[in-house]
């Protein structure tokens, strides 16, 4: 394509080559350090730290290889065959997403809430056919399908780079800075395909998504089996899988919104999303149902109705600012919300809960990831991790977000943060 549709990437983030490199080293000791941390293999959460035990381990090729699991790595390559068969087979609706600057639009199959009955409706059976015992295999070979999907996930990174130099590829605005370790990392090629097989799209919904639910019912039935049956389980244990299962099912459900996000519109498809997608969320977000399956706690009545509070109005907030933002989006205004008209011939927002805020489903979405830390107790910080990333990885989104729009839409953002000059908390950001 010309140069005037892939332009030179000029600017960088995350400080450009040095940054994309040490993130990319960084993400995989940080998913380690996570399950090492916290661990009752490893002592406790965190364990007792012993220098002269993690420096003999870290020089010992016994223990480098013990990060691989054959078995686990044949599961998680059948997993993934798994999503893309049903992804293949399963009937789903067609989509178009944005406009392209090539003036093109993409189209997905949208199937992966369908994906996630079938991978619930088979799991369900294992269990029912042969007891919580048989599907604890990813609490007892975690490492090993850590291992596994970061390799899937160094791999499809790789392929896709090498697959952005062939003729006719439409580049990522932000990925094409002729750095090889930047541009690998941040994702070369706009939106990355093999046929009508979307890889972005993809892997943002199917692999780690759904996984991330198996992952909790594997705890569940790790806990079960350790208690004396389901019946034993504890109420937090059960908050943080029903809370987090209610996230992945509404977000699969609502497949569509997808196609109009950061993710699938502006960003290239690297290591970045990749492990982000394959990695980080599965084996991150389940750090709450893993510590609670060894450290089983009891809330009683009165914390579990505080928890469900925090939760349900996070989701209040979420779910009814993303509906009035979509429904003018869509030409609807049930609302009759006040907007800015600006010289590019959109509109923006500027009352309901985007008066409010600039960002308040954000709001929302991190006042449901405090919930699910929560059910934990406060015997450890680490199990906050989640909440803690989570507000800088949406403070980020927020800065990268307006960035964008400052450049769109001109001096009417200017007019626009002063109607709105709150980014995500009233009174407070």
């Amino acid at each position: 394509m010309s140069d005037s549709l892939n332009p030179r990437t000029t600017s960088y983030e995350f400080f450009g080559p040095p940054g994309a490199f040490s993130i990319s080293i960084g993400v995989p000791i940080l998913n380690y350090a996570l399950y090492f941390g916290c661990s009752e293999k490893t002592g406790g959460c965190p364990p007792k730290i012993d220098v002269d035990l993690i420096v003999a381990s870290l020089s010992s090729a016994s223990w480098w290889k013990s990060l691989w699991d054959t078995e686990a790595s044949l599961m998680y390559l059948g997993w993934y065959v798994f999503c893309v068969a049903a992804w293949a087979i399963l009937p789903g609706d067609e989509v178009e997403g944005t406009t392209l600057r090539n003036g093109g639009k993409k189209k997905y199959k949208i199937n992966a809430f369908s994906t996630f009955l079938l991978a619930l409706g088979v799991t369900s059976g294992i269990i029912l056919r042969f007891g919580p015992e048989a599907f604890t295999i990813l609490y007892d070979k975690w490492v090993g399908f850590l291992t596994a999907s970061l390799i899937m996930s160094f791999v499809q990174a790789t392929y896709v780079y090498v697959a952005s130099f062939n003729k006719g590829k439409l580049l990522a605005k932000g990925g094409n800075s002729g750095n090889f370790i930047y541009d690998w990392y941040i994702g070369r090629e706009l939106n990355p395909s093999i046929g009508s097989f979307d890889i972005k799209s993809f892997n943002e919904l199917r692999p780690g998504l759904i996984l991330w639910v198996l992952i909790n019912i594997s705890m569940v039935c790790e806990q079960a089996v350790r208690r004396g049956g389901f019946a034993q389980v504890t109420d937090s244990m059960w908050l943080v899988v029903a809370f987090q299962t209610w996230y992945v099912a509404d977000g699969l459900y609502n497949e569509p919104a997808l196609f109009t996000t950061m993710d699938i519109t502006s960003d290239g498809f690297g290591f970045m999303l990749a492990v982000g997608d394959l990695t980080h969320v599965p084996f991150t977000y389940t750090l709450q149902a893993r510590y609670l399956a060894f450290h089983p706690i009891e809330l009683g009545p009165v914390w579990t109705l505080a928890i469900l509070f925090v939760n349900f109005f996070g989701y209040y907030i979420f779910r009814t600012a993303n509906g009035e933002k979509n429904d003018f989006r869509n030409g609807q205004n049930p609302k009759n919300l006040t907007y800015m008209n600006t010289t590019r011939g959109t509109k923006l927002l500027t009352s309901g809960w985007w008066g409010w805020s600039r960002h308040p489903n954000y709001l929302g979405d991190w006042l449901m990831g405090v919930a699910w830390c929560l059910p934990t107790g406060f015997n450890t910080p680490i199990t906050y991790f989640y909440a803690i990333y989570f507000a800088v990885l949406l403070i980020h989104r927020q800065l990268r977000d307006e960035e964008a729009c400052e450049l769109k839409y001109g001096k009417d953002w200017e007019k626009y943060t002063k109607l709105v000059p709150y980014r995500i908390i009233r009174y407070i950001y």
